[in-house]
């Protein structure tokens, strides 16, 4: 498949795999280094390397190789569905669950189970590891992600996603009492200077990020909130609730390292999800219900205050 297209203004002087992956949130970076390494991206009719400097007015191939069959094991596992057809698939992840294959989880991730459940019936836009995924959520982050199950709902989901058109709503418990009713947090975000596995804000080459929120209840020192995001960069919720003083409440990345309850990560869901269909191109939206220990987490909270 094949993609070409003129560079932007917004493209002038910019890396062309940092600009490519900003274009195509479908497509991770790593991919796009792939693809231009084996020559598969032109720009002007030539190949280039990954830390080629664009022009506005470049214009841009990219060949998309064929999906081949993944190398991956397919392994049967319970998925707790919230809806299906021929185009995507909705899934409630639980937390622990790693979306796609890495380093230590080859063959218990989201990934394995949809390779058996779909029978090779997912899109490959995005390499051959994250056969039918166009986003992901972390792995101790609960609630609903899209999958897509062929090329046209992977494209026109890319596009949404690009467009900042997919409604993504998350309930998550917060460190600290936030005094205002709902507040907008738009602070760039980009990969931490001095340690490359965290994020941060206000970063050189931080992408922008904008997150609202909203307070749903109050405890004694900590906050329930629900989370609208607009953008959706890596860490987005985790990194903005921590650059105004009230972390995620479990997450020790960002927050305390200790937390005074029995929590496995951050108290975050991934509540609603909201798109236009690939296909019919009607409006569709899901709500994934609280995981138990988040409801229990709420009925201790209440009780403590």
């Amino acid at each position: 498949m094949t993609h070409d297209f003129l560079v932007g203004e917004d493209g002038n002087g910019v890396r062309i795999d940092q600009y490519l992956a900003r274009q195509n949130e479908g497509l991770s970076r790593s991919y796009l280094q792939k693809l231009l390494k084996n020559g598969e991206i032109l720009a002007d009719g030539a190949p280039v390397k990954p830390n080629y400097k664009l022009t506005a007015g470049n214009r841009i191939e990219i060949e998309i190789p064929d999906a081949t069959e993944p190398e991956i094991p397919a392994r049967e596992m319970k998925l707790d569905i919230i809806y299906e057809d021929e185009d995507v698939l909705l899934v409630n992840k639980p937390k622990g669950m790693v979306v796609h294959p890495a380093a230590g989880h080859t063959d218990d991730t989201l990934v394995n189970g949809l390779l058996a459940h779909c029978r090779g019936e997912l899109s490959g836009i995005n390499g051959i590891m994250r056969p039918g995924i166009v986003h992901r959520i972390d792995r101790d982050t609960t609630g609903i992600l899209i999958v897509c199950k062929n090329d046209l709902a992977h494209n026109s989901l890319a596009a949404q996603l690009k467009d900042h058109t997919v409604t993504r709503r998350y309930q998550a418990v917060v460190c600290g009492v936030i005094k205002e009713e709902e507040g907008v947090i738009d602070a760039p975000i980009g990969r931490h200077p001095a340690d490359r596995k965290k994020m941060a804000v206000h970063v050189k080459n931080g992408r922008r990020a904008v997150t609202h929120y909203r307070v749903i209840e109050r405890f004694r020192n900590y906050t329930y909130i629900e989370c609208r995001l607009e953008t959706g960069r890596t860490h987005q919720i985790r990194v903005h609730m921590s650059s105004i003083h009230h972390p995620v409440l479990g997450d020790t990345v960002y927050g305390p390292a200790k937390c005074p309850f029995d929590l496995e990560g951050q108290t975050l869901h991934a509540g609603v999800l909201g798109f236009i269909h690939p296909r019919s191109g009607a409006y569709m939206e899901f709500q994934a219900p609280l995981p138990e220990y988040f409801v229990k987490l709420l009925e201790k909270l209440r009780k403590m205050s």
